[in-house]
């Protein structure tokens, strides 16, 4: 208890502090996310990554937190993810590559003795999926750092209910990374996450989740599972649906995820970050108890049917609008009888 007290507190300072660190060198060299209204520099997720690690590494060393059961493959399975997305946010990667190193990163964590091959699979491509998720949350100031942190713990309190007292350790000091982290992600951001922090928040907390649920019925799991992530999941399927509705490449971005959404309809941007947060936390609770058996089934198709409607209904809200096409200097349009007769009487 002691331990997880002053881990939590020695990441979120340490998260904090080195977030604070990072945001002028990204600056310089012209690390940003040049999608938002202001280049918003990208290396946050690299103090989360180290404050991480650094801290559970820590615990190991010293013998009061040993990397067990299955932790040390999935902590370094996580750092290789995270240096991949460090390296999409310094120059561009194709997302076959991203995937695809993600997929064996994921691959290496599974437990297939447990889970079996063909469930195993199914994991390795739902760790992807989660991952890919987390990435497409940090369009917002503070979303994916709060949906990370609810997932945490949610995700802990599932390990800690299996007696995995190493891994609930470990996901305890993702959350407090985070937080320290969102002391500077909160809108307006002063960083963000980038693909490197996106990828390791998500890859972990769904690869944590596996080995929680590994074991139990494959039914079961996949209902706990997506209540755990239903805000990633979510906001995953409105932007392919959308897409794949308006003719445009699923790989292309836009302004139309949920919180560009929302938005639109009228809410501010901390609005909207507690909303989806506050969503989150309710699909994470249902998981929690689902997964303790304190809910029947019928828990996560609950969280899937407001899932959906809350898809449906954003659908409708317009985010494309018509493209102009630039017109060029030399052939800029003639001036019309109006304009002209406007210049002789100012003349």
């Amino acid at each position: 208890m002691l331990y997880g007290i002053a881990a939590a507190t020695t990441a979120l300072l340490f998260a904090a502090l080195l977030t604070a660190l990072l945001r002028a060198p990204a600056l310089r060299l012209g690390v940003v996310d040049r999608r938002r209204q202001r280049p918003v520099p990208l290396l946050g997720g690299v103090a989360v990554v180290l404050a991480t690690c650094l801290v559970v590494a820590a615990g190991s060393w010293m013998g009061v937190a040993p990397l067990g059961g299955g932790m040390g493959p999935l902590l370094a399975a996580g750092t290789a993810v995270a240096a991949l997305g460090l390296v999409a946010d310094l120059r561009r990667v194709k997302a076959r590559f991203l995937l695809g190193g993600t997929a064996v990163a994921a691959a290496c964590v599974v437990p297939y003795d447990e889970t079996g091959v063909p469930a195993g699979l199914l994991a390795v491509a739902w760790i992807v999926l989660v991952a890919v998720g987390f990435k497409s949350l940090d369009h917002a100031d503070g979303l994916a750092g709060t949906v990370g942190v609810v997932t945490a713990f949610g995700v802990g309190a599932c390990a800690a209910a299996e007696v995995m007292d190493g891994l609930a350790a470990m996901l305890s000091v993702l959350a407090a990374a985070l937080t320290g982290f969102l002391m500077h992600n909160w809108h307006p951001a002063r960083i963000a996450l980038g693909a490197c922090g996106s990828l390791f928040v998500g890859f972990v907390l769904a690869s944590a989740a596996v080995l929680t649920r590994a074991g139990h019925e494959v039914a079961s799991s996949a209902g706990v599972l997506f209540a755990l992530t239903a805000a990633a999941c979510a906001d995953l399927v409105l932007v392919a649906l959308s897409r794949r509705l308006a003719g445009r490449p699923l790989l292309r971005g836009g302004p139309d995820h949920l919180a560009h959404r929302l938005r639109r309809i009228g809410l501010t941007p901390r609005g909207a970050t507690v909303l989806l947060g506050a969503g989150a936390f309710c699909g994470v609770l249902v998981g929690v108890l689902g997964h303790v058996g304190w809910t029947g089934g019928t828990g996560p198709l609950w969280v899937a049917g407001v899932a959906l409607a809350v898809v449906l209904g954003l659908l409708r809200v317009r985010v494309y609008g018509p493209r102009r096409p630039p017109v060029h200097p030399l052939r800029a349009p003639a001036p019309t009888a109006s304009h002209t007769a406007s210049v002789q009487v100012r003349g």
